[in-house]
């Protein structure tokens, strides 16, 4: 079997008429997995376990999310959850079957509310990575700090790579910062005046945009709402879904299946993507959804 890896790039258009980035990897004749990025990263972040789920029978599909990498800014600042979750049942529709949606953090906040607040079965099973109806607040704050720092740019991709370095002061010292440079321009848009940005709207980080994503009895009335098979993947070292707050969730939704990851923090795929991929094609295989 011939296995692609990720470069099969596509757009879809929303229906603000935004230009909205995804990328494919795998068999078309597969069962196919979608998977959405959380705030402030791209679809490549997952690139690794694109090329995972190919070699394991799958067919995906990972989207820039509106706001970020290559899909449009909205100029209206139309980052409501409505729209990422129209822009969700868009992709769905243009697929030729039901699809698994992994969703990390904001991308597992949109899975959540697509398939949770629909009548219909959009998917056939969600996954929720390092995301929960109830998170702690000093986690977001330090997500909102990095997306909200650096908004004049960066001289240089190494001065990017720092920045992200302290970011990610969890990791072991030699997995900080980005080990590919030239990599890490996928995240970036070098303008004019020579310096690189962020691959992001500011505008996501806006007190109106948290407040919409951050409603956790809507998030929880959804999670509750799941009529297919649910997982969720923690990060053992996440500093936004803590155990309690896992065992709170396990509570309220009885039906799901949960994961702890060692040695990842909220960045679960980037951290420890090997285990990940394992935890998340078991997940697959089991449920029976090949």
């Amino acid at each position: 079997m011939k296995v692609h890896v990720p470069g099969h790039k596509v757009t879809f258009r929303s229906k603000d008429g935004l230009q909205l980035a995804g990328e494919f990897c795998g068999d078309p004749q597969h069962p196919p997995v979608i998977l959405l990025h959380g705030g402030g990263q791209t679809r490549h972040a997952w690139r690794r376990t694109q090329i995972a789920l190919a070699q394991a029978g799958y067919y995906s599909l990972a989207m820039d999310l509106r706001g970020h990498g290559e899909s449009d800014w909205s100029e209206a600042g139309s980052y409501a959850a409505e729209y990422f979750v129209d822009d969700l049942k868009t992709v769905i529709a243009s697929l030729s079957a039901r699809p698994v949606v992994v969703g990390a953090s904001l991308g597992g906040i949109v899975t959540l509310v697509a398939q949770g607040e629909s009548e219909e079965l959009l998917t056939r099973a969600v996954v929720l990575v390092d995301i929960t109806p109830r998170v702690e607040g000093k986690g977001v704050e330090r997500i909102v700090a990095f997306m909200r720092s650096n908004h004049d740019g960066f001289a240089s991709l190494e001065e990017a790579s720092r920045a992200v370095g302290e970011y990610l002061s969890h990791r072991s010292s030699n997995k900080r910062e980005p080990s590919d440079i030239v990599g890490l321009k996928k995240n970036l848009r070098r303008r004019e005046d020579g310096r690189y940005y962020w691959h992001w709207d500011p505008l996501l980080v806006s007190d109106e945009f948290l407040a919409q994503v951050n409603c956790e009895e809507r998030l929880l009335a959804a999670a509750k709402n799941i009529r297919v098979p649910l997982l969720l993947v923690r990060g053992m070292l996440s500093d936004m879904v803590t155990t309690s707050i896992v065992e709170e969730f396990l509570e309220h939704v009885p039906g799901a299946q949960f994961v702890d990851v060692p040695a990842a923090g909220h960045m679960v795929a980037g951290d420890s993507n090997d285990v990940f991929t394992e935890a998340l094609i078991g997940f697959l295989r089991n449920s029976h959804l090949e």
